[in-house]
C-alpha cells in the first residue's frame, strides 16, 4: 500500500473532476473453482485498489462528492473465519491505512444509495465485469 496521503489525494483529485453526485466502486469477489471455499488466488479491481489500496473480498464504496465524505462497506471477519485463517487486519484497520474515516457494514449500502437515488442524485459507477 500507499501512504494513506496518496489514496486522499487521488480521491480529492477525481472528487474534483466528477463535480456532483455518488461514485460508487465495487471490490471484487473470492471466485470459486468447483465449491464456495475452493477459490482462485483473489485479486482486487483496479480502480479499488487505485483509489483505495484494499486487497479484501466483498468490499464497496462511496465518495459522495457533494457531502465530501467517503465510506467504505464491508464486513468484519466472523470467528469462522479468524479461525480458519488466525489474526487478520480488521477492516477499520485497512480503512486507516487507506484514509477512510468512515467505515459500515455492507449491509447498509443499499440503504445509503436508495437515499441519494430518491433525492435525484446521480450515482456513478463502472460497470462490475465479474
Amino acid at each position: 500500500m500507499f501512504s494513506p496521503q496518496t489514496y486522499q489525494h487521488r480521491r480529492a483529485i477525481l472528487q474534483k473532476t466528477m463535480g456532483s453526485g455518488l461514485l460508487l466502486f465495487l471490490g471484487n469477489i473470492e471466485n470459486p473453482i468447483n465449491f464456495e471455499h475452493n477459490t482462485y488466488a483473489f485479486r482486487q479491481d483496479s480502480t479499488f485498489l487505485y483509489y483505495f489500496g484494499i486487497q479484501a473480498a466483498n468490499l464497496a464504496a462511496i465518495v459522495d462528492v457533494d457531502e465530501q465524505r467517503t465510506i467504505i462497506f464491508g464486513d468484519e471477519l466472523t470467528i469462522d473465519q479468524i479461525v480458519w485463517m488466525g489474526r487478520q487486519e480488521t477492516l477499520r484497520e485497512k480503512c486507516d491505512k487507506s484514509a477512510v474515516a468512515d467505515c459500515r457494514p455492507f449491509s447498509e449500502l443499499k440503504e445509503y444509495i436508495s437515499k441519494a437515488s430518491l433525492s435525484g442524485r446521480s450515482i456513478q459507477y463502472l460497470p462490475p465485469y465479474q
